[in-house]
């Protein structure tokens, strides 16, 4: 616990001075009818920071009352996980939407103390809803990024391409009723992350080409430490292209007033299903066909 412990914090100062002096994720919402009080916002991280399943969000929360609660709920967080280095964009797999009821991505915050290095190893009831999930990471490299309308355009923003398994927590009593308005109210189930070695991105626009194209085609696999496989999927599974999920966010992100930095990571969302964790579990997820990008594990305990 302590090894962890102090790779935790290593990995959190590293990714805090990457995104710079950035802390705030939350712009003030207007409250909604429906938004989640205070009161039941502190019941929900105490649960959370328990873990513990929480009760479950009114079936009739709105998404204007998930924006409400998630601006409340990112607040906390940034409290006690550290300074915001980024964001996800969850949802962004047609089967991941469809397993939600939704036919839109939604998105949330990363925080410094969720992202550990490749190979660590967690307790498989790390959350109060624990699932892992074949994802990848994209660091910005200039703001220009906010502006993207292209995965082209995109790639030509970002200066890493990172492997990177993400361990949401989907958080409440019952995850089946959860919607797309439920998913964004809890901040798309951000907990934890363990990301591999980064991938640079070429300077040239022919490279960067190539490598959209890798991107596009690639075959993400989720294998055990036997090599059987647990799921996975192809790069065109996100959206046609896993960098249309940051031309999405770019867009989600200025409705609301804020935008990505130089130094922030994006997460892309899933290209497997969401699997529940299991003691003993090694987890491995592949990209074939992106030469370079390499593979990114996770243990449970």
């Amino acid at each position: 616990m302590k090894s962890r412990t102090l790779q935790t914090l290593a990995v959190g100062a590293a990714v805090a001075l990457l995104a710079g002096c950035a802390s705030t994720v939350a712009p003030v919402i207007a409250p909604t009818p429906g938004c989640l009080t205070d009161g039941a916002v502190d019941r929900m991280m105490a649960d959370y920071n328990g873990r513990r399943p929480a009760t479950d969000l009114p079936a009739e929360l709105t998404m204007a009352d998930a924006v409400c609660t998630r601006a409340k709920l990112q607040q906390r967080l940034a409290a006690q996980a550290g300074p915001l280095v980024g964001y996800k964009a969850g949802l962004t797999n047609p089967a991941v939407q469809k397993r939600f009821n939704t036919d839109q991505p939604v998105w949330g915050a990363l925080y410094a103390n969720m992202l550990l290095d490749s190979g660590a190893t967690l307790d498989a009831g790390f959350g109060s809803r624990p699932l892992y999930e074949a994802d990848l990471l994209v660091r910005v490299k200039d703001a220009a990024i906010n502006s993207a309308t292209t995965p082209a355009e995109v790639l030509a923003s970002v200066d890493q391409i990172i492997p990177f398994i993400e361990l949401p927590d989907l958080v409440v009593q019952t995850p089946p009723k959860l919607n797309g308005a439920g998913i964004s109210a809890i901040n798309v189930g951000s907990r934890l992350g363990v990301r591999g070695a980064p991938l640079a991105v070429p300077a040239d626009a022919a490279g960067r080409a190539r490598l959209s194209d890798q991107l596009r085609d690639m075959n993400v696999r989720l294998v055990d430490a036997q090599g059987a496989a647990l799921g996975g999927g192809k790069g065109s599974d996100v959206l046609g292209h896993p960098l249309n999920a940051v031309v999405w966010l770019a867009q989600a992100l200025k409705a609301q007033g804020l935008a990505m930095r130089p130094g922030q990571v994006i997460s892309l969302g899933s290209f497997s299903a969401l699997l529940p964790p299991k003691p003993g579990l090694t987890a491995t997820v592949h990209y074939d066909g992106v030469p370079g990008l390499q593979p990114v594990t996770v243990k449970f305990r």
